[in-house]
């Protein structure tokens, strides 16, 4: 694990310089220097020896035995000629066709890497189906996948004020390269809100029917795909293809947004829940769009208290203050992500778009590797009660890596080598 660079650090850039000055209207030599001071651009601060040293570990991380040899050089250089602070293009939230995304895990992948991206999260709803096509394409190239999913929850107040419904919430895990430490307990948990999506799509039907809008379960399930549950998304697509609605953005914007007439919960379980699970089995926790939340202090507290690690605060519009405050406030992760779903809309955020501080990153990793090594831990020992020879006994391929066992761990369909049992 990569030593903290030194403490004092900051993530933040430096704030804007005002150059309001009055101006006489009558004196045209006060509106030249207006001009002139209009037409003078800010110098980017330098970056500091933290950011320098935070973002080469980042990238040793990400792509071992692939950095660029100039790496410190360039960056010392950076330094001198006080360009913007360094940066590692980072993805954490984007969605596949597993779930209710366009672009297949391996699309996905080749996107990412003719962005730049160095560290990929592959974060299907309810599923991980994805990752081992994703960590399949990437194993060729300087790219980092992080094996994740975001989970469907719901938030009830606890305050017994009564002064607040159930929202939705959606809670980011992330998990080492080697998978969850149980896959076996995560996917029955994962299929369990799954089967819950069926029930959920038939019930936004039923609703836009009587919204004069008719449309059958089977053509929703066709358009999410063999095996893919249905999501909102799917009911959108379905609506523009039977020219309910002008786009996706109309459907949602007029229909299927939380709480809208066409809106329904399916049988999702607690925030408190899936964080202790996904802590459970080896993952780190984040909270997904929190700015979308009606009451986000009471939702962060709650889930703070069942082992949250950190929110997503940051977005390809910038940074949301009040959110960062509430980072501080409960000393949570400042994450991010573009949340790309591939959808036919030019204002959505690309993959990689989210200028995430490199520093943030940094303390992501810092809390991550204990979390992982001790889910490798855990499966080891696991394993070692069970199987006696990885390399060709029992049907068993040659493993060769941590990305293969992934790919074995998450595909394979064998109680021994997936088994859930605690150690």
């Amino acid at each position: 694990m990569p030593s903290s660079p030194p403490a004092g650090a900051s993530t933040e850039e430096d704030a804007a310089i005002a150059t309001s000055a009055a101006a006489d209207a009558g004196d045209p030599e006060p509106q030249r220097n207006k001009g002139r001071r209009r037409r003078k651009k800010r110098r980017p601060r330098a970056p500091t020896e933290e950011e320098v040293a935070a973002r080469r570990l980042v990238l040793r991380w990400a792509c071992p035995g692939r950095e660029v040899a100039t790496d410190d050089g360039q960056a010392a250089e950076a330094g001198r000629a006080r360009v913007r602070r360094p940066r590692v293009a980072v993805e954490l939230h984007a969605h596949s066709a597993r779930s209710d995304g366009t672009l297949s895990p391996a699309e996905l992948v080749e996107r990412a890497l003719r962005n730049g991206v160095k560290v990929f999260a592959l974060t299907d709803h309810d599923t991980m189906a994805g990752v081992p096509e994703a960590v399949e394409a990437a194993k060729r190239h300087p790219i980092r996948i992080i094996p994740g999913v975001e989970i469907s929850a719901v938030h009830s107040p606890s305050d017994g004020s009564g002064s607040g419904a159930e929202e939705p919430v959606h809670i980011l895990a992330y998990y080492g390269s080697w998978g969850p430490a149980r896959p076996q307990e995560l996917e029955r948990f994962l299929a369990g809100i799954r089967e819950g999506r069926y029930a959920r799509a038939n019930e936004m039907l039923l609703k836009l029917g009587g919204l004069g809008m008719p449309i059958k379960l089977e053509d929703v399930c066709k358009i999410a795909g063999n095996g893919v549950a249905p999501g909102r998304l799917h009911v959108a697509r379905a609506m523009v293809d039977a020219g309910f609605v002008e786009d996706l953005r109309q459907a949602f914007s007029r229909y299927l947004y939380d709480g809208g007439p066409a809106y329904a919960t399916g049988s999702e379980p607690t925030g408190e829940s899936v964080v202790q699970l996904v802590c459970r089995t080896g993952g780190v926790t984040v909270l997904a769009h929190p700015w979308t939340l009606k009451n986000p202090g009471a939702v962060i507290k709650n889930l703070k208290a069942a082992g949250l690690h950190g929110i997503e605060v940051y977005r390809s519009d910038g940074k949301v203050s009040g959110l960062s405050d509430l980072a501080d406030t409960y000393e949570l992760l400042k994450l991010g992500g573009s949340d790309f779903h591939g959808r036919d809309d030019k204002e959505e955020p690309d993959v990689g778009s989210v200028d995430l501080p490199v520093l943030s990153v940094f303390k992501f990793l810092e809390i991550a590797k204990p979390i992982w090594h001790n889910a490798i831990k855990e499966i080891f020992a696991s394993m070692s009660e069970r199987t006696t020879d990885l390399n060709g006994s029992n049907g068993f391929r040659r493993i060769c890596s941590a990305g293969d066992f992934c790919i074995l761990r998450l595909s394979s369909e064998d109680p021994d080598l997936t088994s859930a049992s605690e150690v």
